[in-house]
């Protein structure tokens, strides 16, 4: 078997969504990387994080303004990490910056001389949420039942743009990650909004398999898909699995049971106390039926395995919120069950 072509090497990186907790941690990694000369962060509102040596500029991807960048700074390598996940921002909005942004980064790039790489950041929310799913989705299995709305629906698009890009640009590195829910003591997401509930409602008669990716773990994935040559597509998890009932009561979590369709009414609490905004479709399906992904061929590309697995990187998740058997939440579930 013939070995595999050396990687050209990242001289000038562009990271989309900077602003944000995973954009800047991997714009930090990347200039820490001797071996390249620029890192540019861009996004539509400015960071929060210090980012040392990454350029920021202040642009939103769905307009011209991103070609000009990619073209004016020669940058060989783009990494796409502006898919919003937030059910706080309006749903018309959320798929124009998800679907038209991605749609005016892709033709950027595939307009540019100097591309040579695309990594992009995916979610397993993909494969959707069945009864009928298989024990556990490889990258080559198609969901059973495809989504139909959200960030999911989203994902599924932007990889389908992400396609059409590879076969007019066959020359480009193109790596797909299709992340399962990230937890870390940085993270905040629908998820994590979720756990933080004051009581937190499941879904009555349903425990389902969950599986988590640290954040530290996201990063080096992303790292070394950057610097290095890894074209394809891939599954992102630690290893092992979760049930939700494990991982409440581990947060020290009060829940109660609710029928499906009772469970929206839950919103206004998660409004209040949680900063959510409801329980979107892909959610509510995904603490309904769950999802399993298997990260196999990730692992034979890089020769790597995640640091944490899933109980892990929950359990680190849990230590940094202050949760679990002596916070307390844990101190409320003891009297609600009197």
């Amino acid at each position: 078997m013939p070995a595999k072509p050396a990687a050209a090497a990242a001289r000038v990186v562009l990271v989309t969504g900077v602003s944000r907790f995973l954009g800047a941690r991997v714009a930090n990694t990347l200039q820490a990387d001797p071996g390249i000369e620029r890192v540019i962060g861009v996004d539509t509102v400015p960071p929060t994080m210090p980012l040392g040596r990454t350029e920021f500029v202040r642009v939103d991807i769905r307009t011209p303004g991103i070609a000009k960048i990619i073209s004016s700074a020669r940058v060989d390598t783009v990494v796409h990490l502006n898919l919003v996940t937030s059910a706080s921002v309006p749903r018309a909005k959320v798929k124009e910056l998800n679907v038209i942004g991605t749609m005016q980064l892709l033709g950027a790039c595939q307009r540019s001389p100097d591309a040579r790489k695309l990594v992009v950041r995916s979610s397993a929310a993909v494969y959707g949420s069945s009864p009928m799913d298989p024990a556990v989705f490889t990258e080559r299995d198609e969901p059973v039942e495809a989504p139909t709305s959200g960030y999911a629906k989203d994902a599924v698009e932007v990889e389908g743009y992400v396609r059409g890009l590879t076969r007019r640009r066959s020359d480009l590195t193109v790596s797909v990650l299709r992340f399962a829910n990230f937890v870390g003591p940085g993270v905040d997401s629908p998820l994590t909004r979720y756990l933080r509930m004051p009581v937190v409602p499941t879904v009555l008669g349903f425990d389902p398999r969950l599986q988590f990716v640290h954040e530290d773990d996201g990063v080096e994935v992303l790292r070394r898909m950057t610097v290095e040559d890894h074209p394809g597509c891939y599954n992102v998890a630690g290893d092992g699995v979760l049930l939700l009932s494990q991982a409440l009561r581990r947060a020290g979590r009060p829940y109660v049971p609710v029928p499906a369709p009772s469970i929206s009414l839950f919103g206004d609490m998660g409004r209040r106390f949680a900063g959510m905004s409801g329980f979107s479709p892909e959610l509510l399906r995904w603490l309904t039926y769950g999802r399993v992904i298997d990260t196999t061929a990730l692992e034979d590309e890089l020769a790597w395995r995640p640091k944490y697995g899933s109980e892990a990187a929950f359990a680190d998740f849990v230590a940094a919120q202050g949760l679990g058997r002596h916070g307390p939440a844990a101190r409320l579930a003891s009297m609600l069950r009197g």
